[in-house]
């Protein structure tokens, strides 16, 4: 009977009663009690009832709560995936792992199940007048209604954004293409085999995020998210108050590019039509030698002369010193050592012209006098092969396997006369570091001239010596012939390797070891060989001596 009434409801106003009930230990004396109390005991079951009454309505209340939620939910994510949500803000923040694995959809279906499920919970709290638990709930769903139209709002103003933003894009893309401007500006890929950006393409992805940066601050400025919106605001007063100047610097480099385009096309249509190329041609500079015409060389060199004052233009209407002042200051110099460049580059064309010119005199009087038997002279025999004159070889064609000595001199000349302008060029130049290595390579050159002079005369003077011996018909001729040979040689190689100064010491030490080493191999050899024949004569020079002490005076 007692377990009958185990029932534990903090909120029901007879409990203390129902305890004096429960703790009579006669069960006689319960009838007596219960009549006592009978009145109160029936306004407590009717409290009871009301009470069970409003718990069975806050339930139905949260149950109704938890299906409209559901309902909505799933409402919201159905509309949700018919507009492809997911897909455009896939696309509009550019890439398909952009989100990395969120789904805006099913975020806001959820967020609209757990807004009206907590609105169901509120009404469940409210019917068990539990008002103290549904303050703060009630607070937080009121500040959510209440930043919901705001939400509206800047939803509103960025799908304005994105259709100003759309047309201003289509609009800017259209008008490059029909410039020509991809053709005109080509961009290169920076990655091997990723898609390559038109100009027209950048152009209107730039004027794009634009429009949405300008928008930006109307949307956080609705969302009252002023700490958020001053840095915005800073960055956009700043593009803004620079704008201006980027459109000037803009308008002055495109200016001055198809200024440069045009000059450069008048120039090189000039200069073809004059005949540069065949006077080019003539004087070595032909597109073989520089692998462009030359009048195109010349178009080039007009086309960065006007780029030059262009970009120091443009760079200047900018005014922002922190870049501009380091790139004006070095194209300034580079503008300023122009003519030193220009006059170093002429003096050197000079040269090379010069050049061509005497070496090929050099070469047709050394022809005229039969130097090309240079070699047979110095008594090396060329193959039967490459020993015939080549036909028609100038300066200016491809060499043949085998040149000619003339030809060599020709070449060496050339060479001469252009170091010697590069010496002059240099010292136009004013760079002292380039000046000494130019001087000092001369010097060197010079050196290895002379010495490759100082061998053939040795080579010639060898071979005569040779000749001359082995003709004298004397015994072991050939082999004191080539003895002879063999030491003229090592002498002047060794007078033209100090001469060139290839290690002057070491060059002293083996020449000095190698004619030491010679004598003491005579000496050696002489005094082994003929031991016999030195006693004999010692002996007999002893003889001689004793002979003449012991006549009596």
């Amino acid at each position: 009977m007692q377990d009958r009434f185990i029932f534990s409801i903090s909120t029901f106003p007879y409990k203390n009663y129902i305890e004096q009930l429960l703790a009579q230990e006669d069960v006689g004396e319960f009838p007596q009690v219960v009549g006592e109390n009978s009145a109160s005991f029936t306004l407590g079951l009717n409290n009871l009832g009301a009470l069970l009454v409003q718990v069975v309505i806050a339930v139905a209340l949260l149950f109704v709560g938890w299906i409209v939620a559901t309902v909505l939910a799933r409402v919201t994510q159905s509309i949700l995936k018919r507009v492809r949500l997911d897909e455009w803000l896939t696309q509009f923040l550019g890439g398909n792992e952009s989100l990395q694995g969120l789904s805006p959809t099913a975020i806001l279906s959820g967020a609209v199940f757990w807004i009206i499920f907590l609105l169901g919970v509120v009404a469940f709290l409210d019917a068990l007048r539990l008002t103290t638990v549904s303050q703060p709930l009630n607070a937080f769903l009121n500040q959510i209604f209440s930043f919901l139209p705001k939400l509206g709002v800047a939803i509103l103003l960025l799908d304005l954004a994105w259709v100003v933003a759309t047309i201003s894009k289509m609009l800017v893309t259209q008008s490059a293409r029909s410039l020509n401007l991809d053709r005109s500006l080509p961009l290169e890929s920076r990655e091997e085999g990723a898609p390559t950006m038109s100009v027209a393409e950048m152009l209107g992805n730039t004027l794009y995020w634009f429009v949405f940066l300008f928008f930006l601050p109307l949307i956080l400025g609705v969302l009252n998210l002023e700490g958020s919106l001053q840095p915005v605001q800073n960055l956009l007063n700043d593009i803004l108050g620079t704008l201006p100047f980027i459109f000037k610097a803009v308008i002055i480099a495109v200016v001055g590019w198809f200024v440069a385009r045009i000059i450069r096309s008048l120039v090189i249509n000039l200069m073809t039509a004059m005949g540069i190329q065949r006077i080019g041609q003539r004087l070595g500079l032909g597109q073989a030698s520089l692998g462009e015409s030359l009048a195109t060389v010349i178009g080039t060199i007009v086309y960065v002369l006007i780029l030059i004052p262009t970009a120091i233009a443009s760079l200047e209407a900018l005014q922002i010193q922190a870049i501009t002042a380091p790139a004006t200051a070095m194209l300034n110099e580079v503008l300023t050592a122009l003519p030193r460049i220009f006059t170093a580059a002429v003096i050197l064309i000079l040269a090379y012209v010069i050049g061509r010119f005497v070496a090929e005199a050099v070469q047709n009087f050394l022809q005229t006098i039969g130097f090309d038997q240079l070699l047979v002279w110095l008594g090396i025999e060329p193959s039967p092969a490459t020993a015939t004159e080549p036909q028609g070889s100038s300066l200016g064609e491809r060499p043949p396997h085998w040149r000619q000595p003339s030809e060599v001199v020709g070449i060496v000349t050339l060479v001469g006369v252009i170091l010697f302008g590069a010496i002059a060029a240099v010292e136009v130049l004013d760079i002292p570091a380039l000046s000494a290595f130019v001087s000092a390579l001369v010097v060197i050159l010079g050196r290895v001239l002379v010495g490759i002079l100082i061998l053939a005369v040795g080579l010639y003077f060898a071979n005569l010596t040779f000749r001359i011996l082995a003709g004298s018909g004397t015994s072991q001729a050939r082999f004191l012939a080539q003895a002879a040979r063999i030491a003229i040689m090592t002498f002047v190689g060794a007078m033209a390797l100090q001469h060139m100064g290839v290690a002057t010491s070491i060059v002293n030490l083996a020449f000095g070891l190698l004619f030491g080493s010679i004598a003491v191999a005579i000496a050696l050899a002489f005094g082994l060989g003929c031991r016999g024949i030195a006693a004999a004569q010692v002996e007999e020079w002893i003889a001689l001596l004793k002979g003449r002490n012991s006549t009596p005076e």
